[in-house]
């Protein structure tokens, strides 16, 4: 084990620390209706974005996105050597459509909703390893599209269990750099699949808790931080019942994390006023929350050090119809404003 890069079991800590040169998130109507509204970059009213279906629309949004962050870090699709991405859609085909044009040398990822946290902490270990200057993470997901895949198409018109979650139209992209920035990762820990026998495939938190719980454990032990150590402790779309069950499972380790825990799926929409029961979840989920509301406290300096925990349910509709239970996975990624 090589002093100062592995720590533990599962975590890495960069020696030298690879930046965020710039970040852009696009959302959906009803996200644009939510409470981080006016932290997006940008907000369409036509959830297709001017396509024949919701699939293309989020190619559309994610090109969108990419293009954006581009533009702020005023560089070209040439100058980036590598794109990360992904999305809920068989065969990432959002991703694929989207980016295509760019013709960015891409590695596509699934990590179901912790794809932002997989892209990200790939993208960061690719830039501190010297396998590139720049490379863009990207992630995200479409109400539509996910519910035609995953459930039933918006057509039929079905009842939602509480426990359901609402999967969040939106896309997030960063790019990262070797070049000095405001904001930087310094850590990642890669989570494992974890599966505590659910099968409720419309009870999201309940799948992923275990996992973010997992992560969040063996990070801490891994890095020799104690949770308040963060300023907060970032899981992506647990919702209501994922908040309790992993406050839960940690505290029967002896951790605590109530004081500094955030979930992105609740801050993401009003659960009464918007009808979203438990809260967001989907790719873009986490995706679009850290590149609006938590990046701009970070470049402010509200927020010092995060640590940002992403979850995935890992189903399909063939697992779910042979009934198979829904394992889940976290990836954590320690992101600090420099000093």
């Amino acid at each position: 084990m090589k002093k100062g890069l592995q720590m533990g079991k599962q975590s890495l800590s960069f020696e030298k620390p690879v930046y965020i040169m710039s970040e852009a998130s696009i959302v959906g109507p009803k996200e644009g209706e939510g409470p981080l509204k006016d932290t997006f970059d940008k907000i369409v009213e036509d959830a297709t974005f001017g396509k024949d279906s919701w699939e293309e629309g989020e190619s559309e949004m994610l090109k969108e996105t990419v293009s954006i962050a581009l533009r702020k870090a005023k560089l070209k699709a040439e100058d980036v050597r590598y794109l990360f991405a992904g999305d809920l859609l068989g065969q990432l085909i959002a991703t694929t459509f989207g980016v295509m044009d760019l013709e960015i040398p891409l590695f596509g990822l699934y990590g179901a909703c912790s794809t932002m946290g997989e892209a990200l902490a790939l993208s960061a270990m690719t830039v501190h390893a010297g396998y590139a200057d720049t490379v863009i993470a990207a992630a995200s997901s479409h109400f539509g599209g996910a519910e035609k895949q995953f459930r039933f198409p918006l057509e039929y018109g079905n009842q939602r269990p509480m426990s359901s979650t609402w999967t969040v139209t939106g896309s997030g992209a960063f790019i990262l750099s070797k070049e000095y920035g405001d904001v930087m990762i310094t850590g990642v820990t890669t989570g494992k699949v974890v599966d505590y026998g659910v099968k409720d495939s419309l009870n999201m938190g309940a799948c992923m808790a275990p996992a973010a719980a997992d992560l969040i454990y063996q990070h801490l032990k891994d890095f020799d931080r104690k949770p308040e150590d963060y300023d907060k402790i970032v899981t992506g779309d647990l919702g209501k019942v994922g908040k309790e069950i992993l406050c839960k499972l940690l505290a029967d380790q002896g951790i605590d994390i109530s004081k500094v825990h955030m979930d992105c799926g609740m801050e993401i929409y009003d659960d009464v006023a918007q009808d979203t029961h438990a809260g967001g979840s989907g790719c873009g989920c986490s995706a679009v929350t850290l590149a609006g509301k938590l990046m701009k406290e970070l470049r402010s300096g509200e927020l010092k050090r995060i640590l940002f925990v992403p979850t995935g349910a890992l189903l399909s509709t063939v697992s779910y119809n042979e009934g198979q239970s829904v394992p889940g996975i976290a990836h954590g990624v320690i992101i600090e404003k420099r000093t």
